[in-house]
């Protein structure tokens, strides 16, 4: 915690100021957790200082909150450029990267638990720079980090904004960026040495040298290669399942299997199912051959409305894009209707057959509420002797 402290005050993070009655004065906590090698071994302790964000306001202490981060595609494509040419692979940790993002907006914070100035027991923190938990910290740092690399010479991909490409004297340097944990590859060692110090005096960073562990995944290099696993990431994940002692097969699912949304039993925690679900779903970035399985189930994650009827008049006036989900009673017809910046898209209505009910949920993300657009609608609502 002190050392935690200490990185707070020598990076300016905060000052004290005397508290007024129209500020949001946010919490915070002290967070612990065990770092881990990639065999599980306790690697060190660590204690954050996390504020409570949940408090934040929007509009007051915080704005935009959308942060890109690397797609596994793209850190599967880099690291086979890599390989096929023989590139060595640095991976570099950010020591508390969010403290380095700079705040546009006036934040409060209560001070840390254990840790208040004696001299000025009733003041609030104003942070300058960003902590764990605020809304805008990853945003913050990775404005930070894209504005520090640019002026250096990287371009962003248009394809993935979180990778940053440098074409220097013949050679081609991509780093990849995903919150903290940094993957830096090129085809000039000379370069790549010269980036990272570069980088070191504007950041507290760690070059821990060739990647073994990133985002969770074991990376070995072997004769042919590199082989990437997340056998630790798979143990728990079946612990979590409570299926420790169940046998393995080697097809998760078979592609003739139909699983139907409305028929079957309800599972009993749902919550825990979907987590479960979630978790699978990182876990496909080393096993493809359950992507088939995985999408099933993540179709699942929803349960059942089931309603006799159509409701629609909920949904005539919002201004903001939802999917657009279809349940008959043959199954789930999950559609994802994009539109923007245009008059109403399209109004699916059709009842082919009295004996199949359909409840469909559509959004209006065009109109922002124009009352001629929602007049529209509900003209052919009507027509169809259907209330709006």
């Amino acid at each position: 915690m002190q050392e935690e402290l200490r990185a707070l005050h020598s990076n300016q993070t905060w000052t004290l100021v005397p508290p007024h009655p129209t500020m949001n004065v946010i919490g915070s906590r002290w967070v612990y957790k065990i770092k881990r090698h990639a065999d599980g071994q306790v690697a060190r302790y660590k204690a954050r200082l996390v504020a409570r964000g949940f408090t934040q306001q929007e509009g007051i202490d915080y704005l935009e909150t959308f942060s890109p981060v690397i797609k596994p595609t793209t850190v599967r494509l880099v690291l086979t450029i890599a390989v096929s040419y023989g590139w060595t692979i640095h991976q570099l940790d950010v020591h508390n990267a969010f403290l380095n993002g700079i705040l546009q907006e006036e934040v409060y914070m209560a001070q840390p638990p254990g840790f208040v100035d004696r001299a000025l027991p009733s003041h609030v923190c104003r942070l300058h720079k960003s902590l764990y938990g605020l809304k805008q910290a990853p945003r913050a740092w990775y404005n930070w980090l894209s504005e520090f690399l640019l002026s250096i010479g990287f371009q962003a991909s248009n394809g993935d904004t979180s990778l940053f490409i440098l074409s220097h004297d013949g050679a081609m340097i991509y780093l990849l960026v995903y919150v903290d944990d940094i993957l830096l590859t090129g085809s000039n060692s000379v370069v790549l040495h010269r980036l990272i110090t570069l980088l070191q005096s504007e950041f507290k960073l760690q070059d821990l040298g060739s990647v073994h562990f990133f985002l969770g995944i074991e990376v070995k290099f072997t004769a042919m290669g590199i082989l990437l696993s997340q056998h630790k990431y798979a143990l728990d994940i079946i612990q979590r399942a409570g299926m420790t002692s169940c046998k393995p097969v080697d097809t998760p699912l078979s592609a003739s299997s139909k699983l139907r949304l409305i028929s079957g039993t309800l599972y009993s925690d749902p919550t825990r199912y979907r987590q479960i679900v979630e978790a699978l779903q990182y876990l496909t970035f080393t096993r493809p051959n359950i992507y088939y399985a995985v999408n099933k189930s993540v179709n699942l994650c929803m349960p059942p409305l089931r309603i006799i009827g159509l409701l629609l008049n909920a949904f005539c006036v919002t201004s903001r894009l939802q999917p657009l989900m279809v349940y008959t009673s043959l199954g789930i017809l999950p559609c994802l209707f994009m539109v923007s910046q245009m008059l109403i898209g399209l109004v699916v209505l059709m009842i082919a057959n009295p004996q199949v009910v359909i409840l469909c949920t559509l959004a209006l993300p065009l109109s922002h509420g124009n009352p001629g657009n929602n007049a529209l609608l509900r003209g052919l609502l009507l027509k169809r002797n259907i209330k709006p």
